[in-house]
Formats: C-alpha cells, structure tokens, sequence
C-alpha cells in the first residue's frame, strides 16, 4: 500500500467517524451500529482504500448497485445518507473529498398515514376480551392505552421498567439520541397496568413481559408489540393498516385537531427537526375546515 492510500485509509476514518457519532453528536449505540454497517459496505463494494479517490460517479455507480439488490428507495436512500454525513465529516477533517452536496438522494413518495375514526379507535381498543381478567389480556390492554396516551415508540415502549411512577401519571423516556423527554399517562392506562401489576406475581423489572410458559418474564421485543398490535386489528375488523406507530400518529393527530401547538407535539413525541411533526397539519386539515364551518355556522347570527 502506498504511503498517501496508508496515511488516509477508510478504516481510521471510519473508527474517528465513529467516535465522533458517539461522543460530539451523542448518537445511540444502535445508530453508530447501523452507520458502520452501511459505510464498510460501501468500501467493501467499491475497493477504494482511499476515500479522497471516490468521485461522484463512484456513488452513482452504488446507487445502482443497491438497486439491482432490490433495495427499496428508502432504504437506498439510508446509505446515501450515510455517505453524505461521513465526507461532511471528511471534509471538516480537511482531506480532498467529495462534496457531500453532490450525493442526491432518490425522491420518495411519502406513505399515506391512516388514521382511524374515534368509533375505530373505541373498538380497536375495546378489543381486548377482559372477561377472565387474566394476566395476557391486563398486558395487551395496558399496552394499547399506554401506545395511546403516551405516543411512545414501539422500542421505548418496549425499554420501559416496572418501577414506573403511576401516581404522577408522568414517564421520562430515554429516545432517539439518547434524548430525555416526559411523556404522559392518561387515566384509563394507568387504571389497567395498575390491574395489570397488580395481577404480577414475579420480580423481573421489565414493564410488559411474555407470559408464555417457556419465555415468561422475558422483556417484550418490538416484533411481539407488532403481533400484538396486528392481531387486535384483525380482531376488531380493521381493514386499515394498524402498527405500533399507528397510534403515535392516532395521539399527534387529535392533540393537533385539538388546537395543541405543534411545539408541544413535537417535544412530546421527540422529534428533532419540527418539520417531522408539521406532516399532522396535513393530516388534520380536513378536521380543521370541520371545525371551522361549525364555528361559522354557530356564529351566523352575530356576524
């Protein structure tokens, strides 16, 4: 290896870019995790010892070749990403790089999201059958209303103790970027996981368990919230596609419909960037002129 390809190696700069994510910009261990991946990938594909030889046609050339992986554009779109904030980095350490401004990013078209009616949110959460007030069925329902109240993440939801404070109705969450936050219980999810507890004969620390015989205790995965989720959809006839997430967007759409600022929501929900949380407004815009024509109507007669 020459010396110059030696003194610029992408594994060193990696490592630094690395460290950089984890101590200046206070990434979590699974997003360094995920940029490592996507960036050895990268230099595994192109051979380039020396990120200052990758030239622009080099990143087409890998956008096409994610593409032929039958990649979708989303998550094509995740490795350009990658890129571009590893040679803005580059660039700050001074070496003769590309300019991240030069890597494009391929145009997605933003998913519909479905929100249900008040009567579908009433009997999604209904659905849960309480009649043998068992343990499964205490857990699924505390973890419906606690999706709910609290617009939580499915993985936050999921990193959640028992040793919660039910009484202050109050849950300070550790999020993305290792952010702290405060989310809130509403009362009915405080009445079930206090039911839920309550019905708990174990010690394991973990908020929602499995109770199946040969994982008990065990702490709930995103994946099992997910199934969850799906099964009470089906249960309830919901032709809607419902998951975790849905009921992040069910909570961020009535506090906007609501007259909430968005600030709020935003802090709430623990979005960096406001843009993030300004799609609701789209959302709710039809609920807006609803509440716009009854004010008008209701006030006919003063105008």
């Amino acid at each position: 290896m020459k010396k110059q390809e030696a003194k610029n190696d992408y594994n060193s700069w990696i490592l630094k870019f690395l460290n950089y994510l984890d101590i200046v910009k206070g990434r979590s261990r699974g997003t360094v995790k995920e940029y490592e991946r996507k960036l050895r990938k990268f230099f595994n594909w192109s051979n380039f010892l020396n990120p200052e030889k990758i030239t622009k046609e080099t990143i087409w050339q890998f956008r096409v070749y994610l593409n032929d992986l039958g990649l979708n554009k989303k998550t094509q779109s995740y490795y350009l990403i990658t890129l571009r904030n590893f040679f803005k980095f580059l660039k700050n350490e001074g070496l003769n790089i590309i300019d991240s401004s030069l890597i494009e990013l391929p145009k997605i078209k933003r998913s519909e999201i479905e929100i249900l009616t008040d009567n579908e949110l009433k009997k999604f959460l209904n659905s849960v059958d309480l009649k043998n007030n068992d343990l499964k069925s205490l857990r699924d329902r505390s973890i419906l209303e606690c999706l709910f109240s609290t617009g939580l993440r499915v993985s936050e939801l999921c990193n959640l103790n028992r040793d919660i404070d039910l009484e202050k109705r109050e849950i300070i969450v550790k999020g993305k970027g290792e952010n702290i936050r405060t989310v809130f219980l509403s009362k009915i999810s405080v009445i079930f996981l206090k039911k839920y507890l309550d019905k708990r004969t174990d010690n394991f620390k973990p908020l929602f368990i499995s109770v199946a015989k040969n994982s008990f205790g065990q702490r709930l995965t995103s994946r099992s919230i997910q199934k969850i989720i799906k099964y009470y959809a089906h249960k309830s006839g919901l032709t809607k596609n419902i998951h975790p997430h849905s009921l992040r967007h069910q909570l961020a759409t009535t506090l906007i419909s609501k007259g909430v600022d968005i600030r709020l929501v935003q802090e709430l929900l623990g979005h960096k960037n406001i843009s993030t949380t300004q799609i609701y407004t789209h959302i709710t815009k039809p609920k807006l002129k609803e509440v716009f024509q009854k004010y008008i109507d209701d006030n006919k007669d003063k105008i």
